[in-house]
């Protein structure tokens, strides 16, 4: 076993691996970036370590610095959780040249699966229905035309190296394919490290089943069971569950088999997901994730094991602890994603700001997985996942009604979260009766009902300042550099602040007043301005798309809210703005 683990990644992950190395005596690294110093996986990790920078970029994606904090370490092995390098073959690589195990497939697995194209050539040689898709990479809109003129419309976009719906985008007609390509390029690019895409046939009332899987070094590889994915926003996942409601034995024997085959076929070792779109009584093979899944705690719950302990000793050379014959699911495990995101109207938009109250509801079949605390802030430049919220019961009602309880009871306050959101899904009829699907949740449900949950004070990210400060040890003076809270007024943060992250004319007053006091377009978020679509001189409709802002890794269209002529243009691409910063001013 492994005697020291760098976890290259933050948040919920981060805490989850750090805690199963301490109940297996291993010594745990963090790594972090500038924003996430005082975090709750750095505070929990036995030796933590500073990437520099704010966005993932600069950090998190920093191989260099990373590598540099595995030889200063001594790590010998590295954990990537889910996201950043965790399906990155290079990376692994890195870490071999360095002397350090990578916990997870190996590379030559990853580039098969990894890239979408080639996980499907795979699939199909493994004898594993694919949906209808392009032979490779898209570049252009013609090719979107062509490939919807012959399978039908919509079509569905995605990054070739994404998953968990970072990258895709769903083309309704021939006119939206190049605005969607260039969207979905930019994502795959922001998130992935390539803006390579493919084409597939986007199926019009599907189930998201996933299988999760694991395999050894020593020939074995089991499958674990389903998750249901269904209820999903704009190709993310907002409420899982396992086993899959209305599946019939047959058709999930049919399933695990395919992906096992699909698990051999790429020569695959350790935990990984194949996932499958059902509808009808078909399946097919949509892509495998080479990694831990955001959901695997609902595996978890109803197996009664831990997937990280097993990533860790299958990593380090042992056999499976347990057979296909021995798993005994048992139960119904219900997981729901609690986000960042102000669901106010039905618009969930992130909602970056500083947690004041975090209380966790507790009680039998409870689960409770989250990366922050009392005072954690939730920033714009990661992901707004806050913490998974998990009960286990008897039988799916059970289950769903202890989820119900559970998010009642749930407590947040500083930001705003998409509780309410998951709480019309479980108590409408069709996902109570199951006839949902994949397009159900933005077709069907309506939430423009639903106010803002920010309650409490704290909205606003406390600054940090760096400071040189003179310190003695043993006698001996040393310079070292230290991160002090900011104090009022804030005169010295302007000194300190990260390149580019500059203050835009108006304030949160400005926000206040909206577009209609003087005409002022504002920014809606906290965020990065990706694209501007307008320019001083021209005339918008109300609904215009003014630009393009990014917050926790989703791209936002900020739209004119009334009609007129663009007088000023105060940002540009690469820009940082705050809530209720002015972008744009109308006449």
């Amino acid at each position: 076993m492994f005697a020291k683990v760098l976890i290259a990644n933050r948040g919920e992950i981060a805490v989850r691996v750090i805690r199963a190395c301490r109940e297996l005596d291993i010594a745990s690294v963090a790594v972090y970036s500038e924003v996430d110093r005082r975090s709750l996986h750095v505070r929990l990790a036995d030796e933590a370590y500073g990437l520099g920078g704010e966005t993932a970029a600069e950090s998190y994606l920093n191989t260099d610095a990373i590598l540099d904090v595995v030889t200063a370490s001594g790590a010998d092995a590295v954990h990537p959780g889910y996201g950043f390098f965790s399906e990155n073959p290079a990376f692994a690589r890195a870490l071999a040249s360095r002397g350090a195990t990578f916990v997870g497939p190996p590379p030559e697995a990853m580039e098969v699966m990894g890239d979408k194209v080639s996980s499907r050539v795979a699939a199909i040689e493994a004898g594993v229905p694919v949906v209808p898709g392009s032979d490779g990479p898209v570049t252009s809109a013609e090719e979107i035309h062509a490939f919807g003129a012959v399978h039908g419309w919509p079509v569905a976009i995605k990054a070739s190296y994404g998953g968990g719906g970072r990258g895709m985008k769903v083309v309704s007609a021939p006119d939206e394919a190049a605005a969607a390509l260039d969207s979905a390029r930019r994502e795959g690019q922001a998130y992935f490290g390539s803006s390579e895409v493919y084409l597939e046939r986007y199926l019009d009332w599907p189930r998201h089943v996933e299988m999760q899987v694991f395999a050894d070094t020593h020939g074995n590889a089991v499958w674990m069971g389903e998750r249901d994915c269904s209820s999903q926003r704009r190709h993310q996942k907002l409420i899982e569950e396992t086993p899959a409601p209305g599946m019939t034995p047959e058709l999930r024997q049919a399933m695990g088999d395919a992906a096992v085959a699909v698990t051999r076929a790429c020569g695959y070792t350790n935990a990984g997901t194949v996932e499958f779109l059902t509808q009808r009584g078909e399946f097919f093979f949509l892509e495998m994730n080479t990694r831990l899944q955001v959901e695997h705690p609902l595996t978890e719950l109803v197996c009664g094991i831990d997937l990280v302990a097993e990533q860790l000793r299958v990593a380090s050379g042992a056999a499976l602890s347990f057979t296909q014959d021995s798993l005994d699911p048992r139960g119904h495990a219900i997981e729901c994603r609690v986000n960042a995101e102000d669901v106010a109207g039905g618009r969930f938009m992130p909602s970056p700001g500083t947690l004041t109250r975090f209380s966790r509801p507790g009680g039998f079949g409870v689960r409770i997985d989250a990366g922050y605390g009392d005072g954690d802030a939730v920033t714009q430049h990661y992901d707004n996942l806050i913490a998974k919220v998990l009960t286990w019961g008897a039988g799916r009602e059970e289950a769903r009604r202890r989820m119900l309880r559970v998010l009642r009871e749930m407590s947040i306050e500083g930001i705003s979260t998409n509780i309410d959101a998951h709480l019309r899904i479980l108590e409408h009829p069709d996902f109570v009766e199951n006839r949902h699907s994949t397009r159900w949740v933005e077709e069907v449900l309506d939430f423009s009902d639903l106010t803002s949950t920010r309650s409490g004070s704290g909205a606003t990210i406390p600054g940090e300042v760096a400071r040189n400060v003179a310190v003695e040890v043993d006698g001996r003076r040393y310079d070292v550099r230290v991160w002090l809270p900011e104090q009022p007024g804030g005169s010295s943060a302007a000194s300190t602040a990260a390149p580019g992250a500059r203050p835009r004319g108006g304030s949160a007053s400005a926000a206040a007043a909206g577009p209609a006091g003087g005409g002022r377009i504002v920014a809606p978020m906290q965020g990065t301005i990706i694209e501007v679509l307008v320019a001083v001189g021209e005339a918008v409709e109300v609904g215009r798309a003014m630009c393009v802002l990014e917050a926790m890794k989703m791209e936002n269209e900020v739209d004119a809210e009334r009609a007129g002529t663009v007088t000023e243009v105060h940002v540009s691409p690469g820009d940082n703005v705050s809530a209720g910063d002015v972008l744009f001013v109308l006449e």
